[in-house]
């Protein structure tokens, strides 16, 4: 029988105690922003590496507590409230910046970043009818977006073949992207049949 993906939202609280180790880690990746922001304006060589780096670290850490706290009993309404706004503060801020350089066209930043927004509309939207639960192809998304903006951030001067590997895998992102959120619309429009049924 194959394992269903927890989704944090459904997951109880365990505790109030803000301080701990996953919190922590959502905290440094809030944190990781301002910085991602600055390297971004700085926009020389040397900042677009270091952007890179503090991306693909501050990712890591998003598939690092979720997990932490479940295992560890450290579930908090800090985390379930912070960890979303912190992984979606995080993308937003590389495609915005991205597209502000010119480096990725505004319609892509636009796509994901509506339907980041949107899906999470639709998760309040249901709520009183139950939990749109993380889907594998949404984590699969999430995995795509993140290696898509990471060759996106640092593309190596002499090596041809990065900027046609990078566009090929932003656009498996997008596909998934949208495909993972029609989806969901599909699931929140369920529960709320079920729910007048």
């Amino acid at each position: 029988m194959k394992a269903v993906p927890v989704d944090p939202a459904t997951v109880p609280v365990n505790s109030d105690k803000i301080v701990n180790l996953p919190n922590a880690l959502t905290a440094l990746r809030l944190l990781a922003v301002p910085v991602l922001i600055w390297l971004l304006a700085t926009d020389t060589e040397s900042a677009r590496l270091w952007a890179t780096i503090v991306f693909i670290l501050a990712a890591i850490t998003d598939l690092m507590d979720g997990a932490i706290a479940r295992r560890r009993g450290q579930i908090t309404s800090f985390g379930k409230l912070a960890d979303p706004i912190a992984d979606k503060a995080l993308i937003g801020t590389a495609l915005i910046g991205l597209s502000l350089l010119d480096d990725l066209a505004w319609w892509i930043t636009i796509v994901i970043l509506a339907r980041e927004l949107g899906v999470t509309a639709l998760r309040m939207w249901v709520i009183r009818h139950g939990v749109i639960a993380a889907s594998r192809g949404g984590k699969g998304k999430t995995l795509t977006q993140v290696v898509a903006i990471s060759m996106y951030l640092y593309q190596p001067a002499g090596v041809g073949w990065w900027s046609p590997m990078a566009e090929g895998v932003m656009t498996v992102a997008v596909i998934l992207t949208l495909i993972t959120g029609f989806s969901y619309v599909g699931q929140a429009l369920a529960l709320r049949r079920v729910s007048k049924d």
